[in-house]
């Protein structure tokens, strides 16, 4: 409950809070004992935090609601749905957050938990507080469906603690005694009708009633059957019921025929309906019986109600309201599915770091018509607080602001947002927007008054916790005017320390933002050849309107255009094409980037080889010579033993001729024998010189005759010989190992098949380490500006045939934009170069017509066909 007095001192509005929590618009909001000091026109607490009052419109909060209405099951969870507000405590977010995540996590692996339709029993239970109330079988049945719900739901969550954590923190809020659905099954059959034997009075009522009932069928039955057989009513003709008492449907012409009580006739008065004389007592019989029922089943109620229901009141509240924050849960799951949401990463200080951001309503609008929606990446850090973009009319600005807006007030209501993984989100403790117009005749405001009393509130309030939005900052008035207004604002804005996003075209807001002052240009990219939009934020630089290639694109009359451009000055025109001349440069930087970047890939990865290659040769060097000086070892140890035993076997013979004969002849083949082994290493060591060392002489030329497939050839600068694979009228194709060259035949010389197979063989690493030379110094685009023409074509021409020798599939040639001369001539020259697939301009973001892009063919690169 609410109790606040308020009173005015010095125009300053002060506002105490006795106990309780802050309510608004019959939701409830957080806690809080002291509302701060509130400086607006009046005394408002939620002012503090979310601005406007229409918000949820303005942003489309309220269509999110809908939708999360729609998904809930009863109207309980439709209530919280409702009740669902802007939260600044960073657990509570996280919390609620989780929560979604694991009922996500439920809807796709939790075989066994459902939730079904379930009444809402809120003031039904508030009702029944009284004493001599009671639950009727209706509700009493619909209370007994909701507990055992929530208890199946309880055990369900049970089942894996770890995996659910905040839903079983719901779990174990419920302090009901799940016994009362035991007791509730005792009098309440599986229909939800009072069982006979809930009492014994009930159950002799009811038997004394078929047993009445019975007989009043049987003495009913009996007349028909006689009506029927006197032809009074049709063969046809059934037992009717009327104010509760078994009938005859007769004919009016034959009602003198049966004595009894009419009862009702038909529309037409052609038949009425009797109720036979004999039969009336019992059926009055009957009919006390009846009362009796109801009075004993109302007494059953009661005493179950006061016995069982009404001391537990609150514990079943805390299972109702088990069931309806789950039911709220699963909306929010349901809604984040349908989105692709995910759960950022968070943290309690004011930031944006969101990845691949979509506008959720415009997602799904787009996918029911079968459209793309572009992702955004928006960032807002403590060195980069305030984002100003600009960009042309239609480009996406708004949409831009309106995603950042909608997001963050989601995220801090605790639902999850449509974000990629890797996204981080802060807290901010104020969103204040200012979007659309809000011009009212009501309140006597106009489309620029609504726009400042927007201002005055985003000044007097703002702080470093704020996240401030704004469209089309400063229009609605003079533009001479209104850009200072608007400069001044943002400025005091970012004194504050506030974050925000403001859209905008005009140019004194594009230059406030620099390095280190907290303000950053953002630009809606735009298609200059095709001249359409891109709806792609890019965040460092400032957009241009393109209001000139705009109307061109709409057939606006030039000669109007040209007037418009005299009076608009050419400084300002100057400023708007030096925008798109920086970022053309700029994307030819970050080309120039990426290229050495490769390079310097490709120089690591071949000084690894080398040391790698290199440091192998030097273990086999080591091996080699520690393999000779231990064969060497080996030797002299053998020649040594060998000497001392012939000398020890002179001795001891003393010297006889026959023994030193044959000894000394045995040295001598010792000697020879090893002779013999030093010339065979030595030709080994000649055959692997020959092979790998020794450089062929000059390859003679063959007589002039002609090339044909087959031969072997050499082209200029090349000491490699080739073999010609094909020939095609002057073009030819030469096959190097396995690289494939095509070139003009004008250009070969045929050499000595014998000769050339020799410098093949003998040279078989040197073209490859021309191909090695030639990639490492081979650009993956070629700059010809301020070449002349046939300059430029003769160096496109060659750097054409070095992409087709190291088959790259794709380069650039940078020719520049000017009059288009050097572009006609580089496109005149590959429309003749049938290995050219294809060739265009840049995209707009890295040059657009100032380069060309060539893709070449795979048999470009020297497969011939």
């Amino acid at each position: 409950m609410l109790f606040p007095f308020a009173f005015q001192i010095s125009n300053i509005s002060i506002l105490f809070f006795m106990t309780g929590f802050i309510l608004r618009d019959s939701f409830l909001m957080l806690p809080f004992s002291v509302l701060p000091f509130c400086r607006c026109d009046q005394i408002c607490y939620f002012c503090k935090m979310v601005y406007p009052d229409n918000f949820d419109e303005k942003t489309g909060f309220d269509r999110v609601r809908q939708m999360l209405a729609g998904n809930c099951i009863a109207a309980p969870g439709k209530k919280i749905v409702a009740e669902t507000g802007f939260l600044t405590d960073l657990n509570e977010i996280n919390r609620l957050l989780s929560q979604t995540q694991e009922m996500l996590g439920i809807m796709i692996h939790g075989a066994g938990f459902q939730l079904s339709e379930y009444s809402d029993l809120s003031e039904e239970l508030i009702r029944v507080k009284t004493e001599g109330t009671y639950l009727d079988q209706e509700n009493l049945a619909s209370l007994r469906s909701m507990l055992a719900m929530a208890r199946d739901c309880g055990s369900f969550l049970q089942s894996d603690t770890a995996k659910y954590p905040e839903l079983m923190q719901l779990w174990f809020k419920v302090e009901l005694d799940f016994s009362l659905i035991q007791k509730t099954d005792e009098i309440l059959d599986q229909k939800g009708r009072i069982r006979d034997n809930a009492s014994n009075g009930l159950k002799k009522i009811r038997k004394d009633l078929s047993s009445l009932q019975k007989s009043v069928e049987n003495r009913i039955q009996h007349h028909l059957r006689m009506a029927r057989k006197e032809g009074w009513v049709s063969q046809d003709t059934e037992i009717a019921v009327r104010y509760g008492r078994m009938v005859i449907p007769v004919p009016a012409a034959h009602k003198r025929q049966i004595r009894g009580f009419i009862h009702d006739e038909s529309a037409t008065g052609q038949t009425v309906y009797i109720e036979p004389e004999e039969v009336f007592e019992t059926n009055n019989n009957i009919r006390e019986l009846e009362n009796a029922e109801r009075r004993e089943i109302v007494r059953i109620l009661k005493d179950f109600t006061s016995g069982h229901i009404r001391p537990f009141i609150n514990e079943i509240k805390s299972a109702a309201r088990f069931i309806a924050t789950l039911d709220f849960i699963r909306a929010k799951a349901l809604f984040a599915r349908e989105i692709g949401a995910k759960w950022p990463k968070m943290t309690g200080s004011p930031l944006i770091a969101w990845k691949n951001a979509l506008h959720p309503l415009l997602y799904l609008s787009h996918r029911k018509q079968g459209k793309k929606v572009v992702a955004q990446n928006i960032e807002l850090n403590k060195n980069q607080r305030i984002l100003v973009i600009s960009g042309p009319n239609a480009g996406g600005k708004s949409v831009c602001l309106k995603t950042a807006a909608l997001l963050q007030y989601m995220l801090q209501c605790g639902l999850l947002i449509p974000v990629s993984e890797g996204s981080e989100a802060g807290v901010f403790d104020q969103i204040f927007i200012d979007i659309g117009d809000e011009q009212s005749l009501e309140n006597d405001l106009s489309t620029y008054s609504s726009h400042l009393l927007n201002m005055k509130h985003f000044v007097r309030h703002a702080n470093p916790r704020t996240f401030f939005l704004v469209d089309e900052f400063g229009t609605g008035t003079d533009p001479q005017l209104g850009g200072p207004i608007a400069e001044a604002v943002l400025e005091e804005l970012n004194n504050k320390g506030a974050f925000g996003m403001v859209t905008t075209h005009y140019s004194n807001l594009k230059l406030l933002a620099r390095a280190g002052n907290g303000i950053v240009n953002g630009a809606m990219l735009f298609d200059t050849d095709k001249m359409e939009p891109l709806f792609v934020l890019k965040t460092g630089k400032p957009g241009s309107s393109f209001a000139f290639e705009i109307a061109r694109k709409t057939g606006f009359p030039e000669e109007i255009l040209l007037r418009a451009a005299e009076k608009t000055g050419r400084k300002q025109l100057d400023f708007d094409e030096q925008l798109q001349q920086l970022e053309v440069e700029k994307n030819e930087l970050q080309k120039k980037l990426e290229e050495f970047t490769v390079a310097d890939d490709f120089l690591g990865e071949m000084i690894e080889k080398y040391k790698k290659l290199t440091g192998d040769l030097e273990r086999r060097r080591d091996k080699i010579i520690e393999e000779a000086q231990n064969e060497a070892l080996r030797l002299v140890g053998d020649s040594n033993r060998l000497i001392e035993n012939t000398i020890r076997e002179i001795r001891q013979e003393q010297a006889q001729k026959e023994k030193t004969k044959a000894l000394r002849q045995k040295l001598e083949e010792h000697g020879q024998k090893l002779e013999k082994q030093k010339e065979k290493r030595e030709r080994q060591k000649q055959l692997k010189t020959k092979a790998v060392v020794k450089e062929p002489g000059p390859i003679e030329p063959a007589p002039p005759e002609p090339i044909a497939a087959g031969d072997f050839v050499v082209i200029p600068d090349q000491e490699t010989a080739g073999q010609v694979v094909k020939i095609k009228e002057e073009d030819i194709w030469i096959a190097f190992g396995s690289v494939i060259l095509k070139t003009t035949l004008g250009k070969c010389t045929r050499v000595p098949a014998d000769a050339a197979k020799k410098k093949t063989t003998m040279s078989g690493t040197s073209f490859s380490g021309i191909l090695a030379d030639r990639l490492a110094s081979f650009g993956f685009s070629i700059d010809v500006r301020g070449k002349r023409g046939d300059e430029a074509t003769e160096e496109v021409k060659k750097y054409i045939e070095s992409a087709m020798i190291l088959k790259m599939p794709e380069v650039r040639i940078i020719h520049g934009k000017g009059y288009g001369i050097l572009r006609t001539l580089v496109h005149d020259y590959l429309k003749t170069v049938p290995e050219v697939s294809e060739f265009g301009d840049e995209h707009v973001e890295r040059g657009g017509h100032g380069v060309t892009v060539v893709r070449l063919e795979k048999k470009a690169a020297g497969n011939p066909e």
